[in-house]
């Protein structure tokens, strides 16, 4: 039997930060009769490296899905520097889809064309700039990354690492004001995923952009955070609130600590 699980949430701003870049109230998120997550709220300040974590099937993906607008929540409010992406529509949609950049998961690239061509996509589609333009600023962010020399590679001819690489550089492409990365070091092994937590972390300080991360990763969690909030499918809510050594050290809530540590789940928690 699960015991109460109790919460620690609380509401920290980061130095020099005043308004939230990014706003989250009381949202649920529902699929058919499976209520995933409720009530959630939350705010994401300008120029953190923000994470959104918890164990397998907490809804860390599925609160990223709505945040970014590919999904609708059964209720609640995503503002976007005080523009609701929930309500928006239009051209009013697509002038708030131009200050987010997403990269997904499994990278998402396009296998028939080159790298250029992948990170041109958005410029493509959001910009009237001439070709050469549009190219001149694909070759920037791929340098960015460390990729000027596989401009014209398939995704199918670099790594796997490489090609989350390429996913930043194309959702940098717009010089969006936040970015959105999934779960960016699943499937690296621990030299490349360090490689991308130190991208992050640098991306981070030069670009002065707000990154929000999902991931469950404990050492790319340590290495690249600010601030985390930590869902669990059990409460279908945010459990902790803080920095991940706040939370390992002083959380009062035993399951949340055990996840920091890496440790076995307290007895009576599944």
């Amino acid at each position: 039997m699960n015991t109460a699980l109790s919460t620690d949430v609380t509401t920290v701003i980061p130095d020099g930060a005043s308004e939230p870049i990014i706003r989250v109230r009381n949202l649920t998120i529902r699929y058919g009769e499976n209520t995933i997550l409720k009530d959630v709220s939350f705010d994401v300040m300008p120029g953190e490296v923000f994470i959104i974590l918890g164990g397998s099937g907490c809804g860390k993906s599925s609160i990223m899905r709505q945040m970014i607008g590919l999904e609708r929540p059964l209720t609640g409010e995503v503002f976007i520097e005080g523009e609701d992406m929930v309500t928006a529509y239009g051209k009013s949609r697509d002038e708030l889809q131009k200050k987010i950049g997403v990269m997904y998961q499994a990278g998402a690239l396009f296998g028939s064309l080159t790298l250029i061509e992948n990170v041109r996509l958005p410029l493509d589609e959001f910009t009237d700039l001439p070709l050469e333009a549009k190219n001149l600023i694909a070759r920037m962010k791929l340098s960015l990354v460390g990729l000027e020399a596989f401009t014209n590679h398939l995704p199918s001819e670099i790594s796997g690492g490489m090609q989350k690489r390429a996913a930043i550089a194309r959702a940098m492409s717009l010089d969006p004001d936040i970015l959105f990365l999934d779960e960016p070091s699943a499937g690296l092994d621990p030299i490349t995923s360090a490689g991308l937590d130190a991208l992050i972390r640098r991306l981070a300080g030069t670009l002065g952009a707000t990154f929000v991360v999902v991931t469950h990763e404990l050492a790319s969690i340590f290495a690249i955070a600010d601030r985390v909030i930590m869902l669990d499918k059990r409460a279908k809510t945010i459990v902790a609130t803080g920095t991940p050594r706040e939370l390992r050290d002083h959380s009062e809530n035993p399951w949340v600590r055990s996840f920091f540590n890496r440790q076995e789940a307290p007895e009576g928690i599944e």
